[in-house]
């Protein structure tokens, strides 16, 4: 973590991982964030490691360590009048009050804006929805693959429009993201806060996330009134800017957009200098009217070497191109250990892993993590800062009030 927000508390109540990213991104920064979680059931996506749809290794629960590094974990029944009040007290200590509770459970709960504001006026109190604050399903929930990726229109954007499934999104996609913006919109308004003295209620969802990312595709839409065309990559308007198989089933990514720029060099590192001569490519715009045939000779090309070959061949290229990774190989990529992106840490059974850093680094900084905290792990040391006795701790306990 750094210390860019060291000082700001943040009570979270919420689950799952869209929510709970903002939250590690702003413990990532510094700040103190405590997790609330139900005494007995804990996060339900503790659960998820267990129910035989998330694989795991070594005891690690990777789904609860990504979205949650960095917090402290208290249990509380928050339903009850007597944690209620344990909450309320928190959240007078608070900088900011972030919760995926939707409209119907804030209220009955009597944790909505204004009960909230009534013990702590000065509070930031950030919401993520699935659909947004307004409309017909302003009351509904959402995960990402139904509010980003399916309504958002993401899923769409890359199905092949032939009529066969679209893909389905990567685990927790829209989530992330969407919970990034969510700790972007929180430290506005503390920046606003600490300008004028005056709170804000910050809102994110994933929908609107979705339009948010897509953007191009959907601004676009709207001024011409149709969709942006798909192009099969057989079928490139570039076919200097898309990827490539090699031998040994491997992919390259090309971006030239400057096409002609790079193509004399592109093709001679391909070792077909031919190209450049041929008539039907000598400049982008025949390429363009002869992109199927070009493509063909691309693929041919790339086809006939393994993946290291091209590598020394296309070292020093000024074009940008580079190869698609898998997810397994990014945690040995040079840059990615240069830069720190993927901090390491140690659990309380002394699992060590890797956990991707948030994006932002300041000065030049790598982020040092800590992992996430177990169901509870530090109830008594939170009560304890509100003043409670071991004692009282105790009783509250007994009384199933906390854990």
């Amino acid at each position: 973590m750094t210390d860019i927000l060291n000082g700001v508390r943040v009570v979270e109540l919420a689950t799952w991982s869209f929510v709970p990213a903002a939250g590690a991104v702003l413990a990532d920064w510094g700040a103190d964030v405590i997790k609330i979680e139900h005494p007995e059931t804990g996060d339900p996506q503790r659960g998820l490691i267990s129910s035989g749809v998330v694989t795991a290794a070594g005891g690690v629960n990777h789904f609860i360590e990504q979205p949650n590094r960095g917090k402290r974990s208290i249990g509380l029944d928050s339903s009850s009048s007597e944690g209620l009040e344990l909450l309320m007290k928190f959240i007078e200590t608070a900088d900011v009050f972030l919760t995926n509770l939707l409209p119907d459970s804030r209220q009955r709960m009597g944790i909505d804006v204004e009960q909230v504001r009534a013990r702590n006026l000065k509070i930031i109190y950030a919401r993520g929805h699935g659909y947004g604050t307004k409309g017909d399903l302003a009351t509904q929930g959402g995960f990402d693959l139904a509010a980003y990726w399916a309504r958002g229109g993401i899923g769409e954007a890359y199905a092949a429009g032939d009529g066969s499934y679209p893909p389905v999104q990567r685990p927790a996609f829209g989530d992330v993201y969407g919970g990034f913006a969510i700790a972007s919109g929180i430290v506005g308004a503390l920046y606003k806060r600490e300008r004028t003295g005056k709170p804000s209620v910050v809102d994110v969802s994933l929908l609107s996330s979705a339009i948010w990312q897509l953007g191009p595709d959907i601004v676009g839409a709207g001024i011409t009134g149709e969709d942006i065309p798909k192009f099969q990559l057989a079928e490139m308007p570039n076919p200097a800017a898309s990827i490539y198989q090699t031998r040994d089933g491997r992919h390259i990514a090309f971006v030239l957009l400057q096409a002609d720029r790079f193509w004399a060099d592109f093709c001679a590192r391909l070792g077909r200098s031919d190209l450049v001569s041929d008539e039907r490519f000598a400049n982008a715009v025949v390429r363009f009217q002869n992109r199927a045939e070009c493509i063909v000779e691309l693929r041919k090309t790339f086809g006939e070497h393994d993946l290291s070959h091209w590598e020394k061949a296309f070292d020093g290229f000024d074009g940008v191109w580079d190869v698609m990774r898998t997810a397994r190989e990014i945690h040995d990529d040079p840059q990615v250990v240069a830069n720190g992106y993927l901090p390491r840490t140690t659990d309380a059974n002394g699992n060590e892993f890797a956990l991707a850093g948030s994006p932002v680094q300041f000065d030049e900084t790598p982020l040092s993590l800590n992992c996430a905290p177990g169901h509870g792990e530090h109830t008594d040391a939170l009560l304890g800062e509100l003043g409670y006795t071991d004692d009282e701790i105790i009783d509250l306990k007994i009384k199933s009030v906390v854990l």
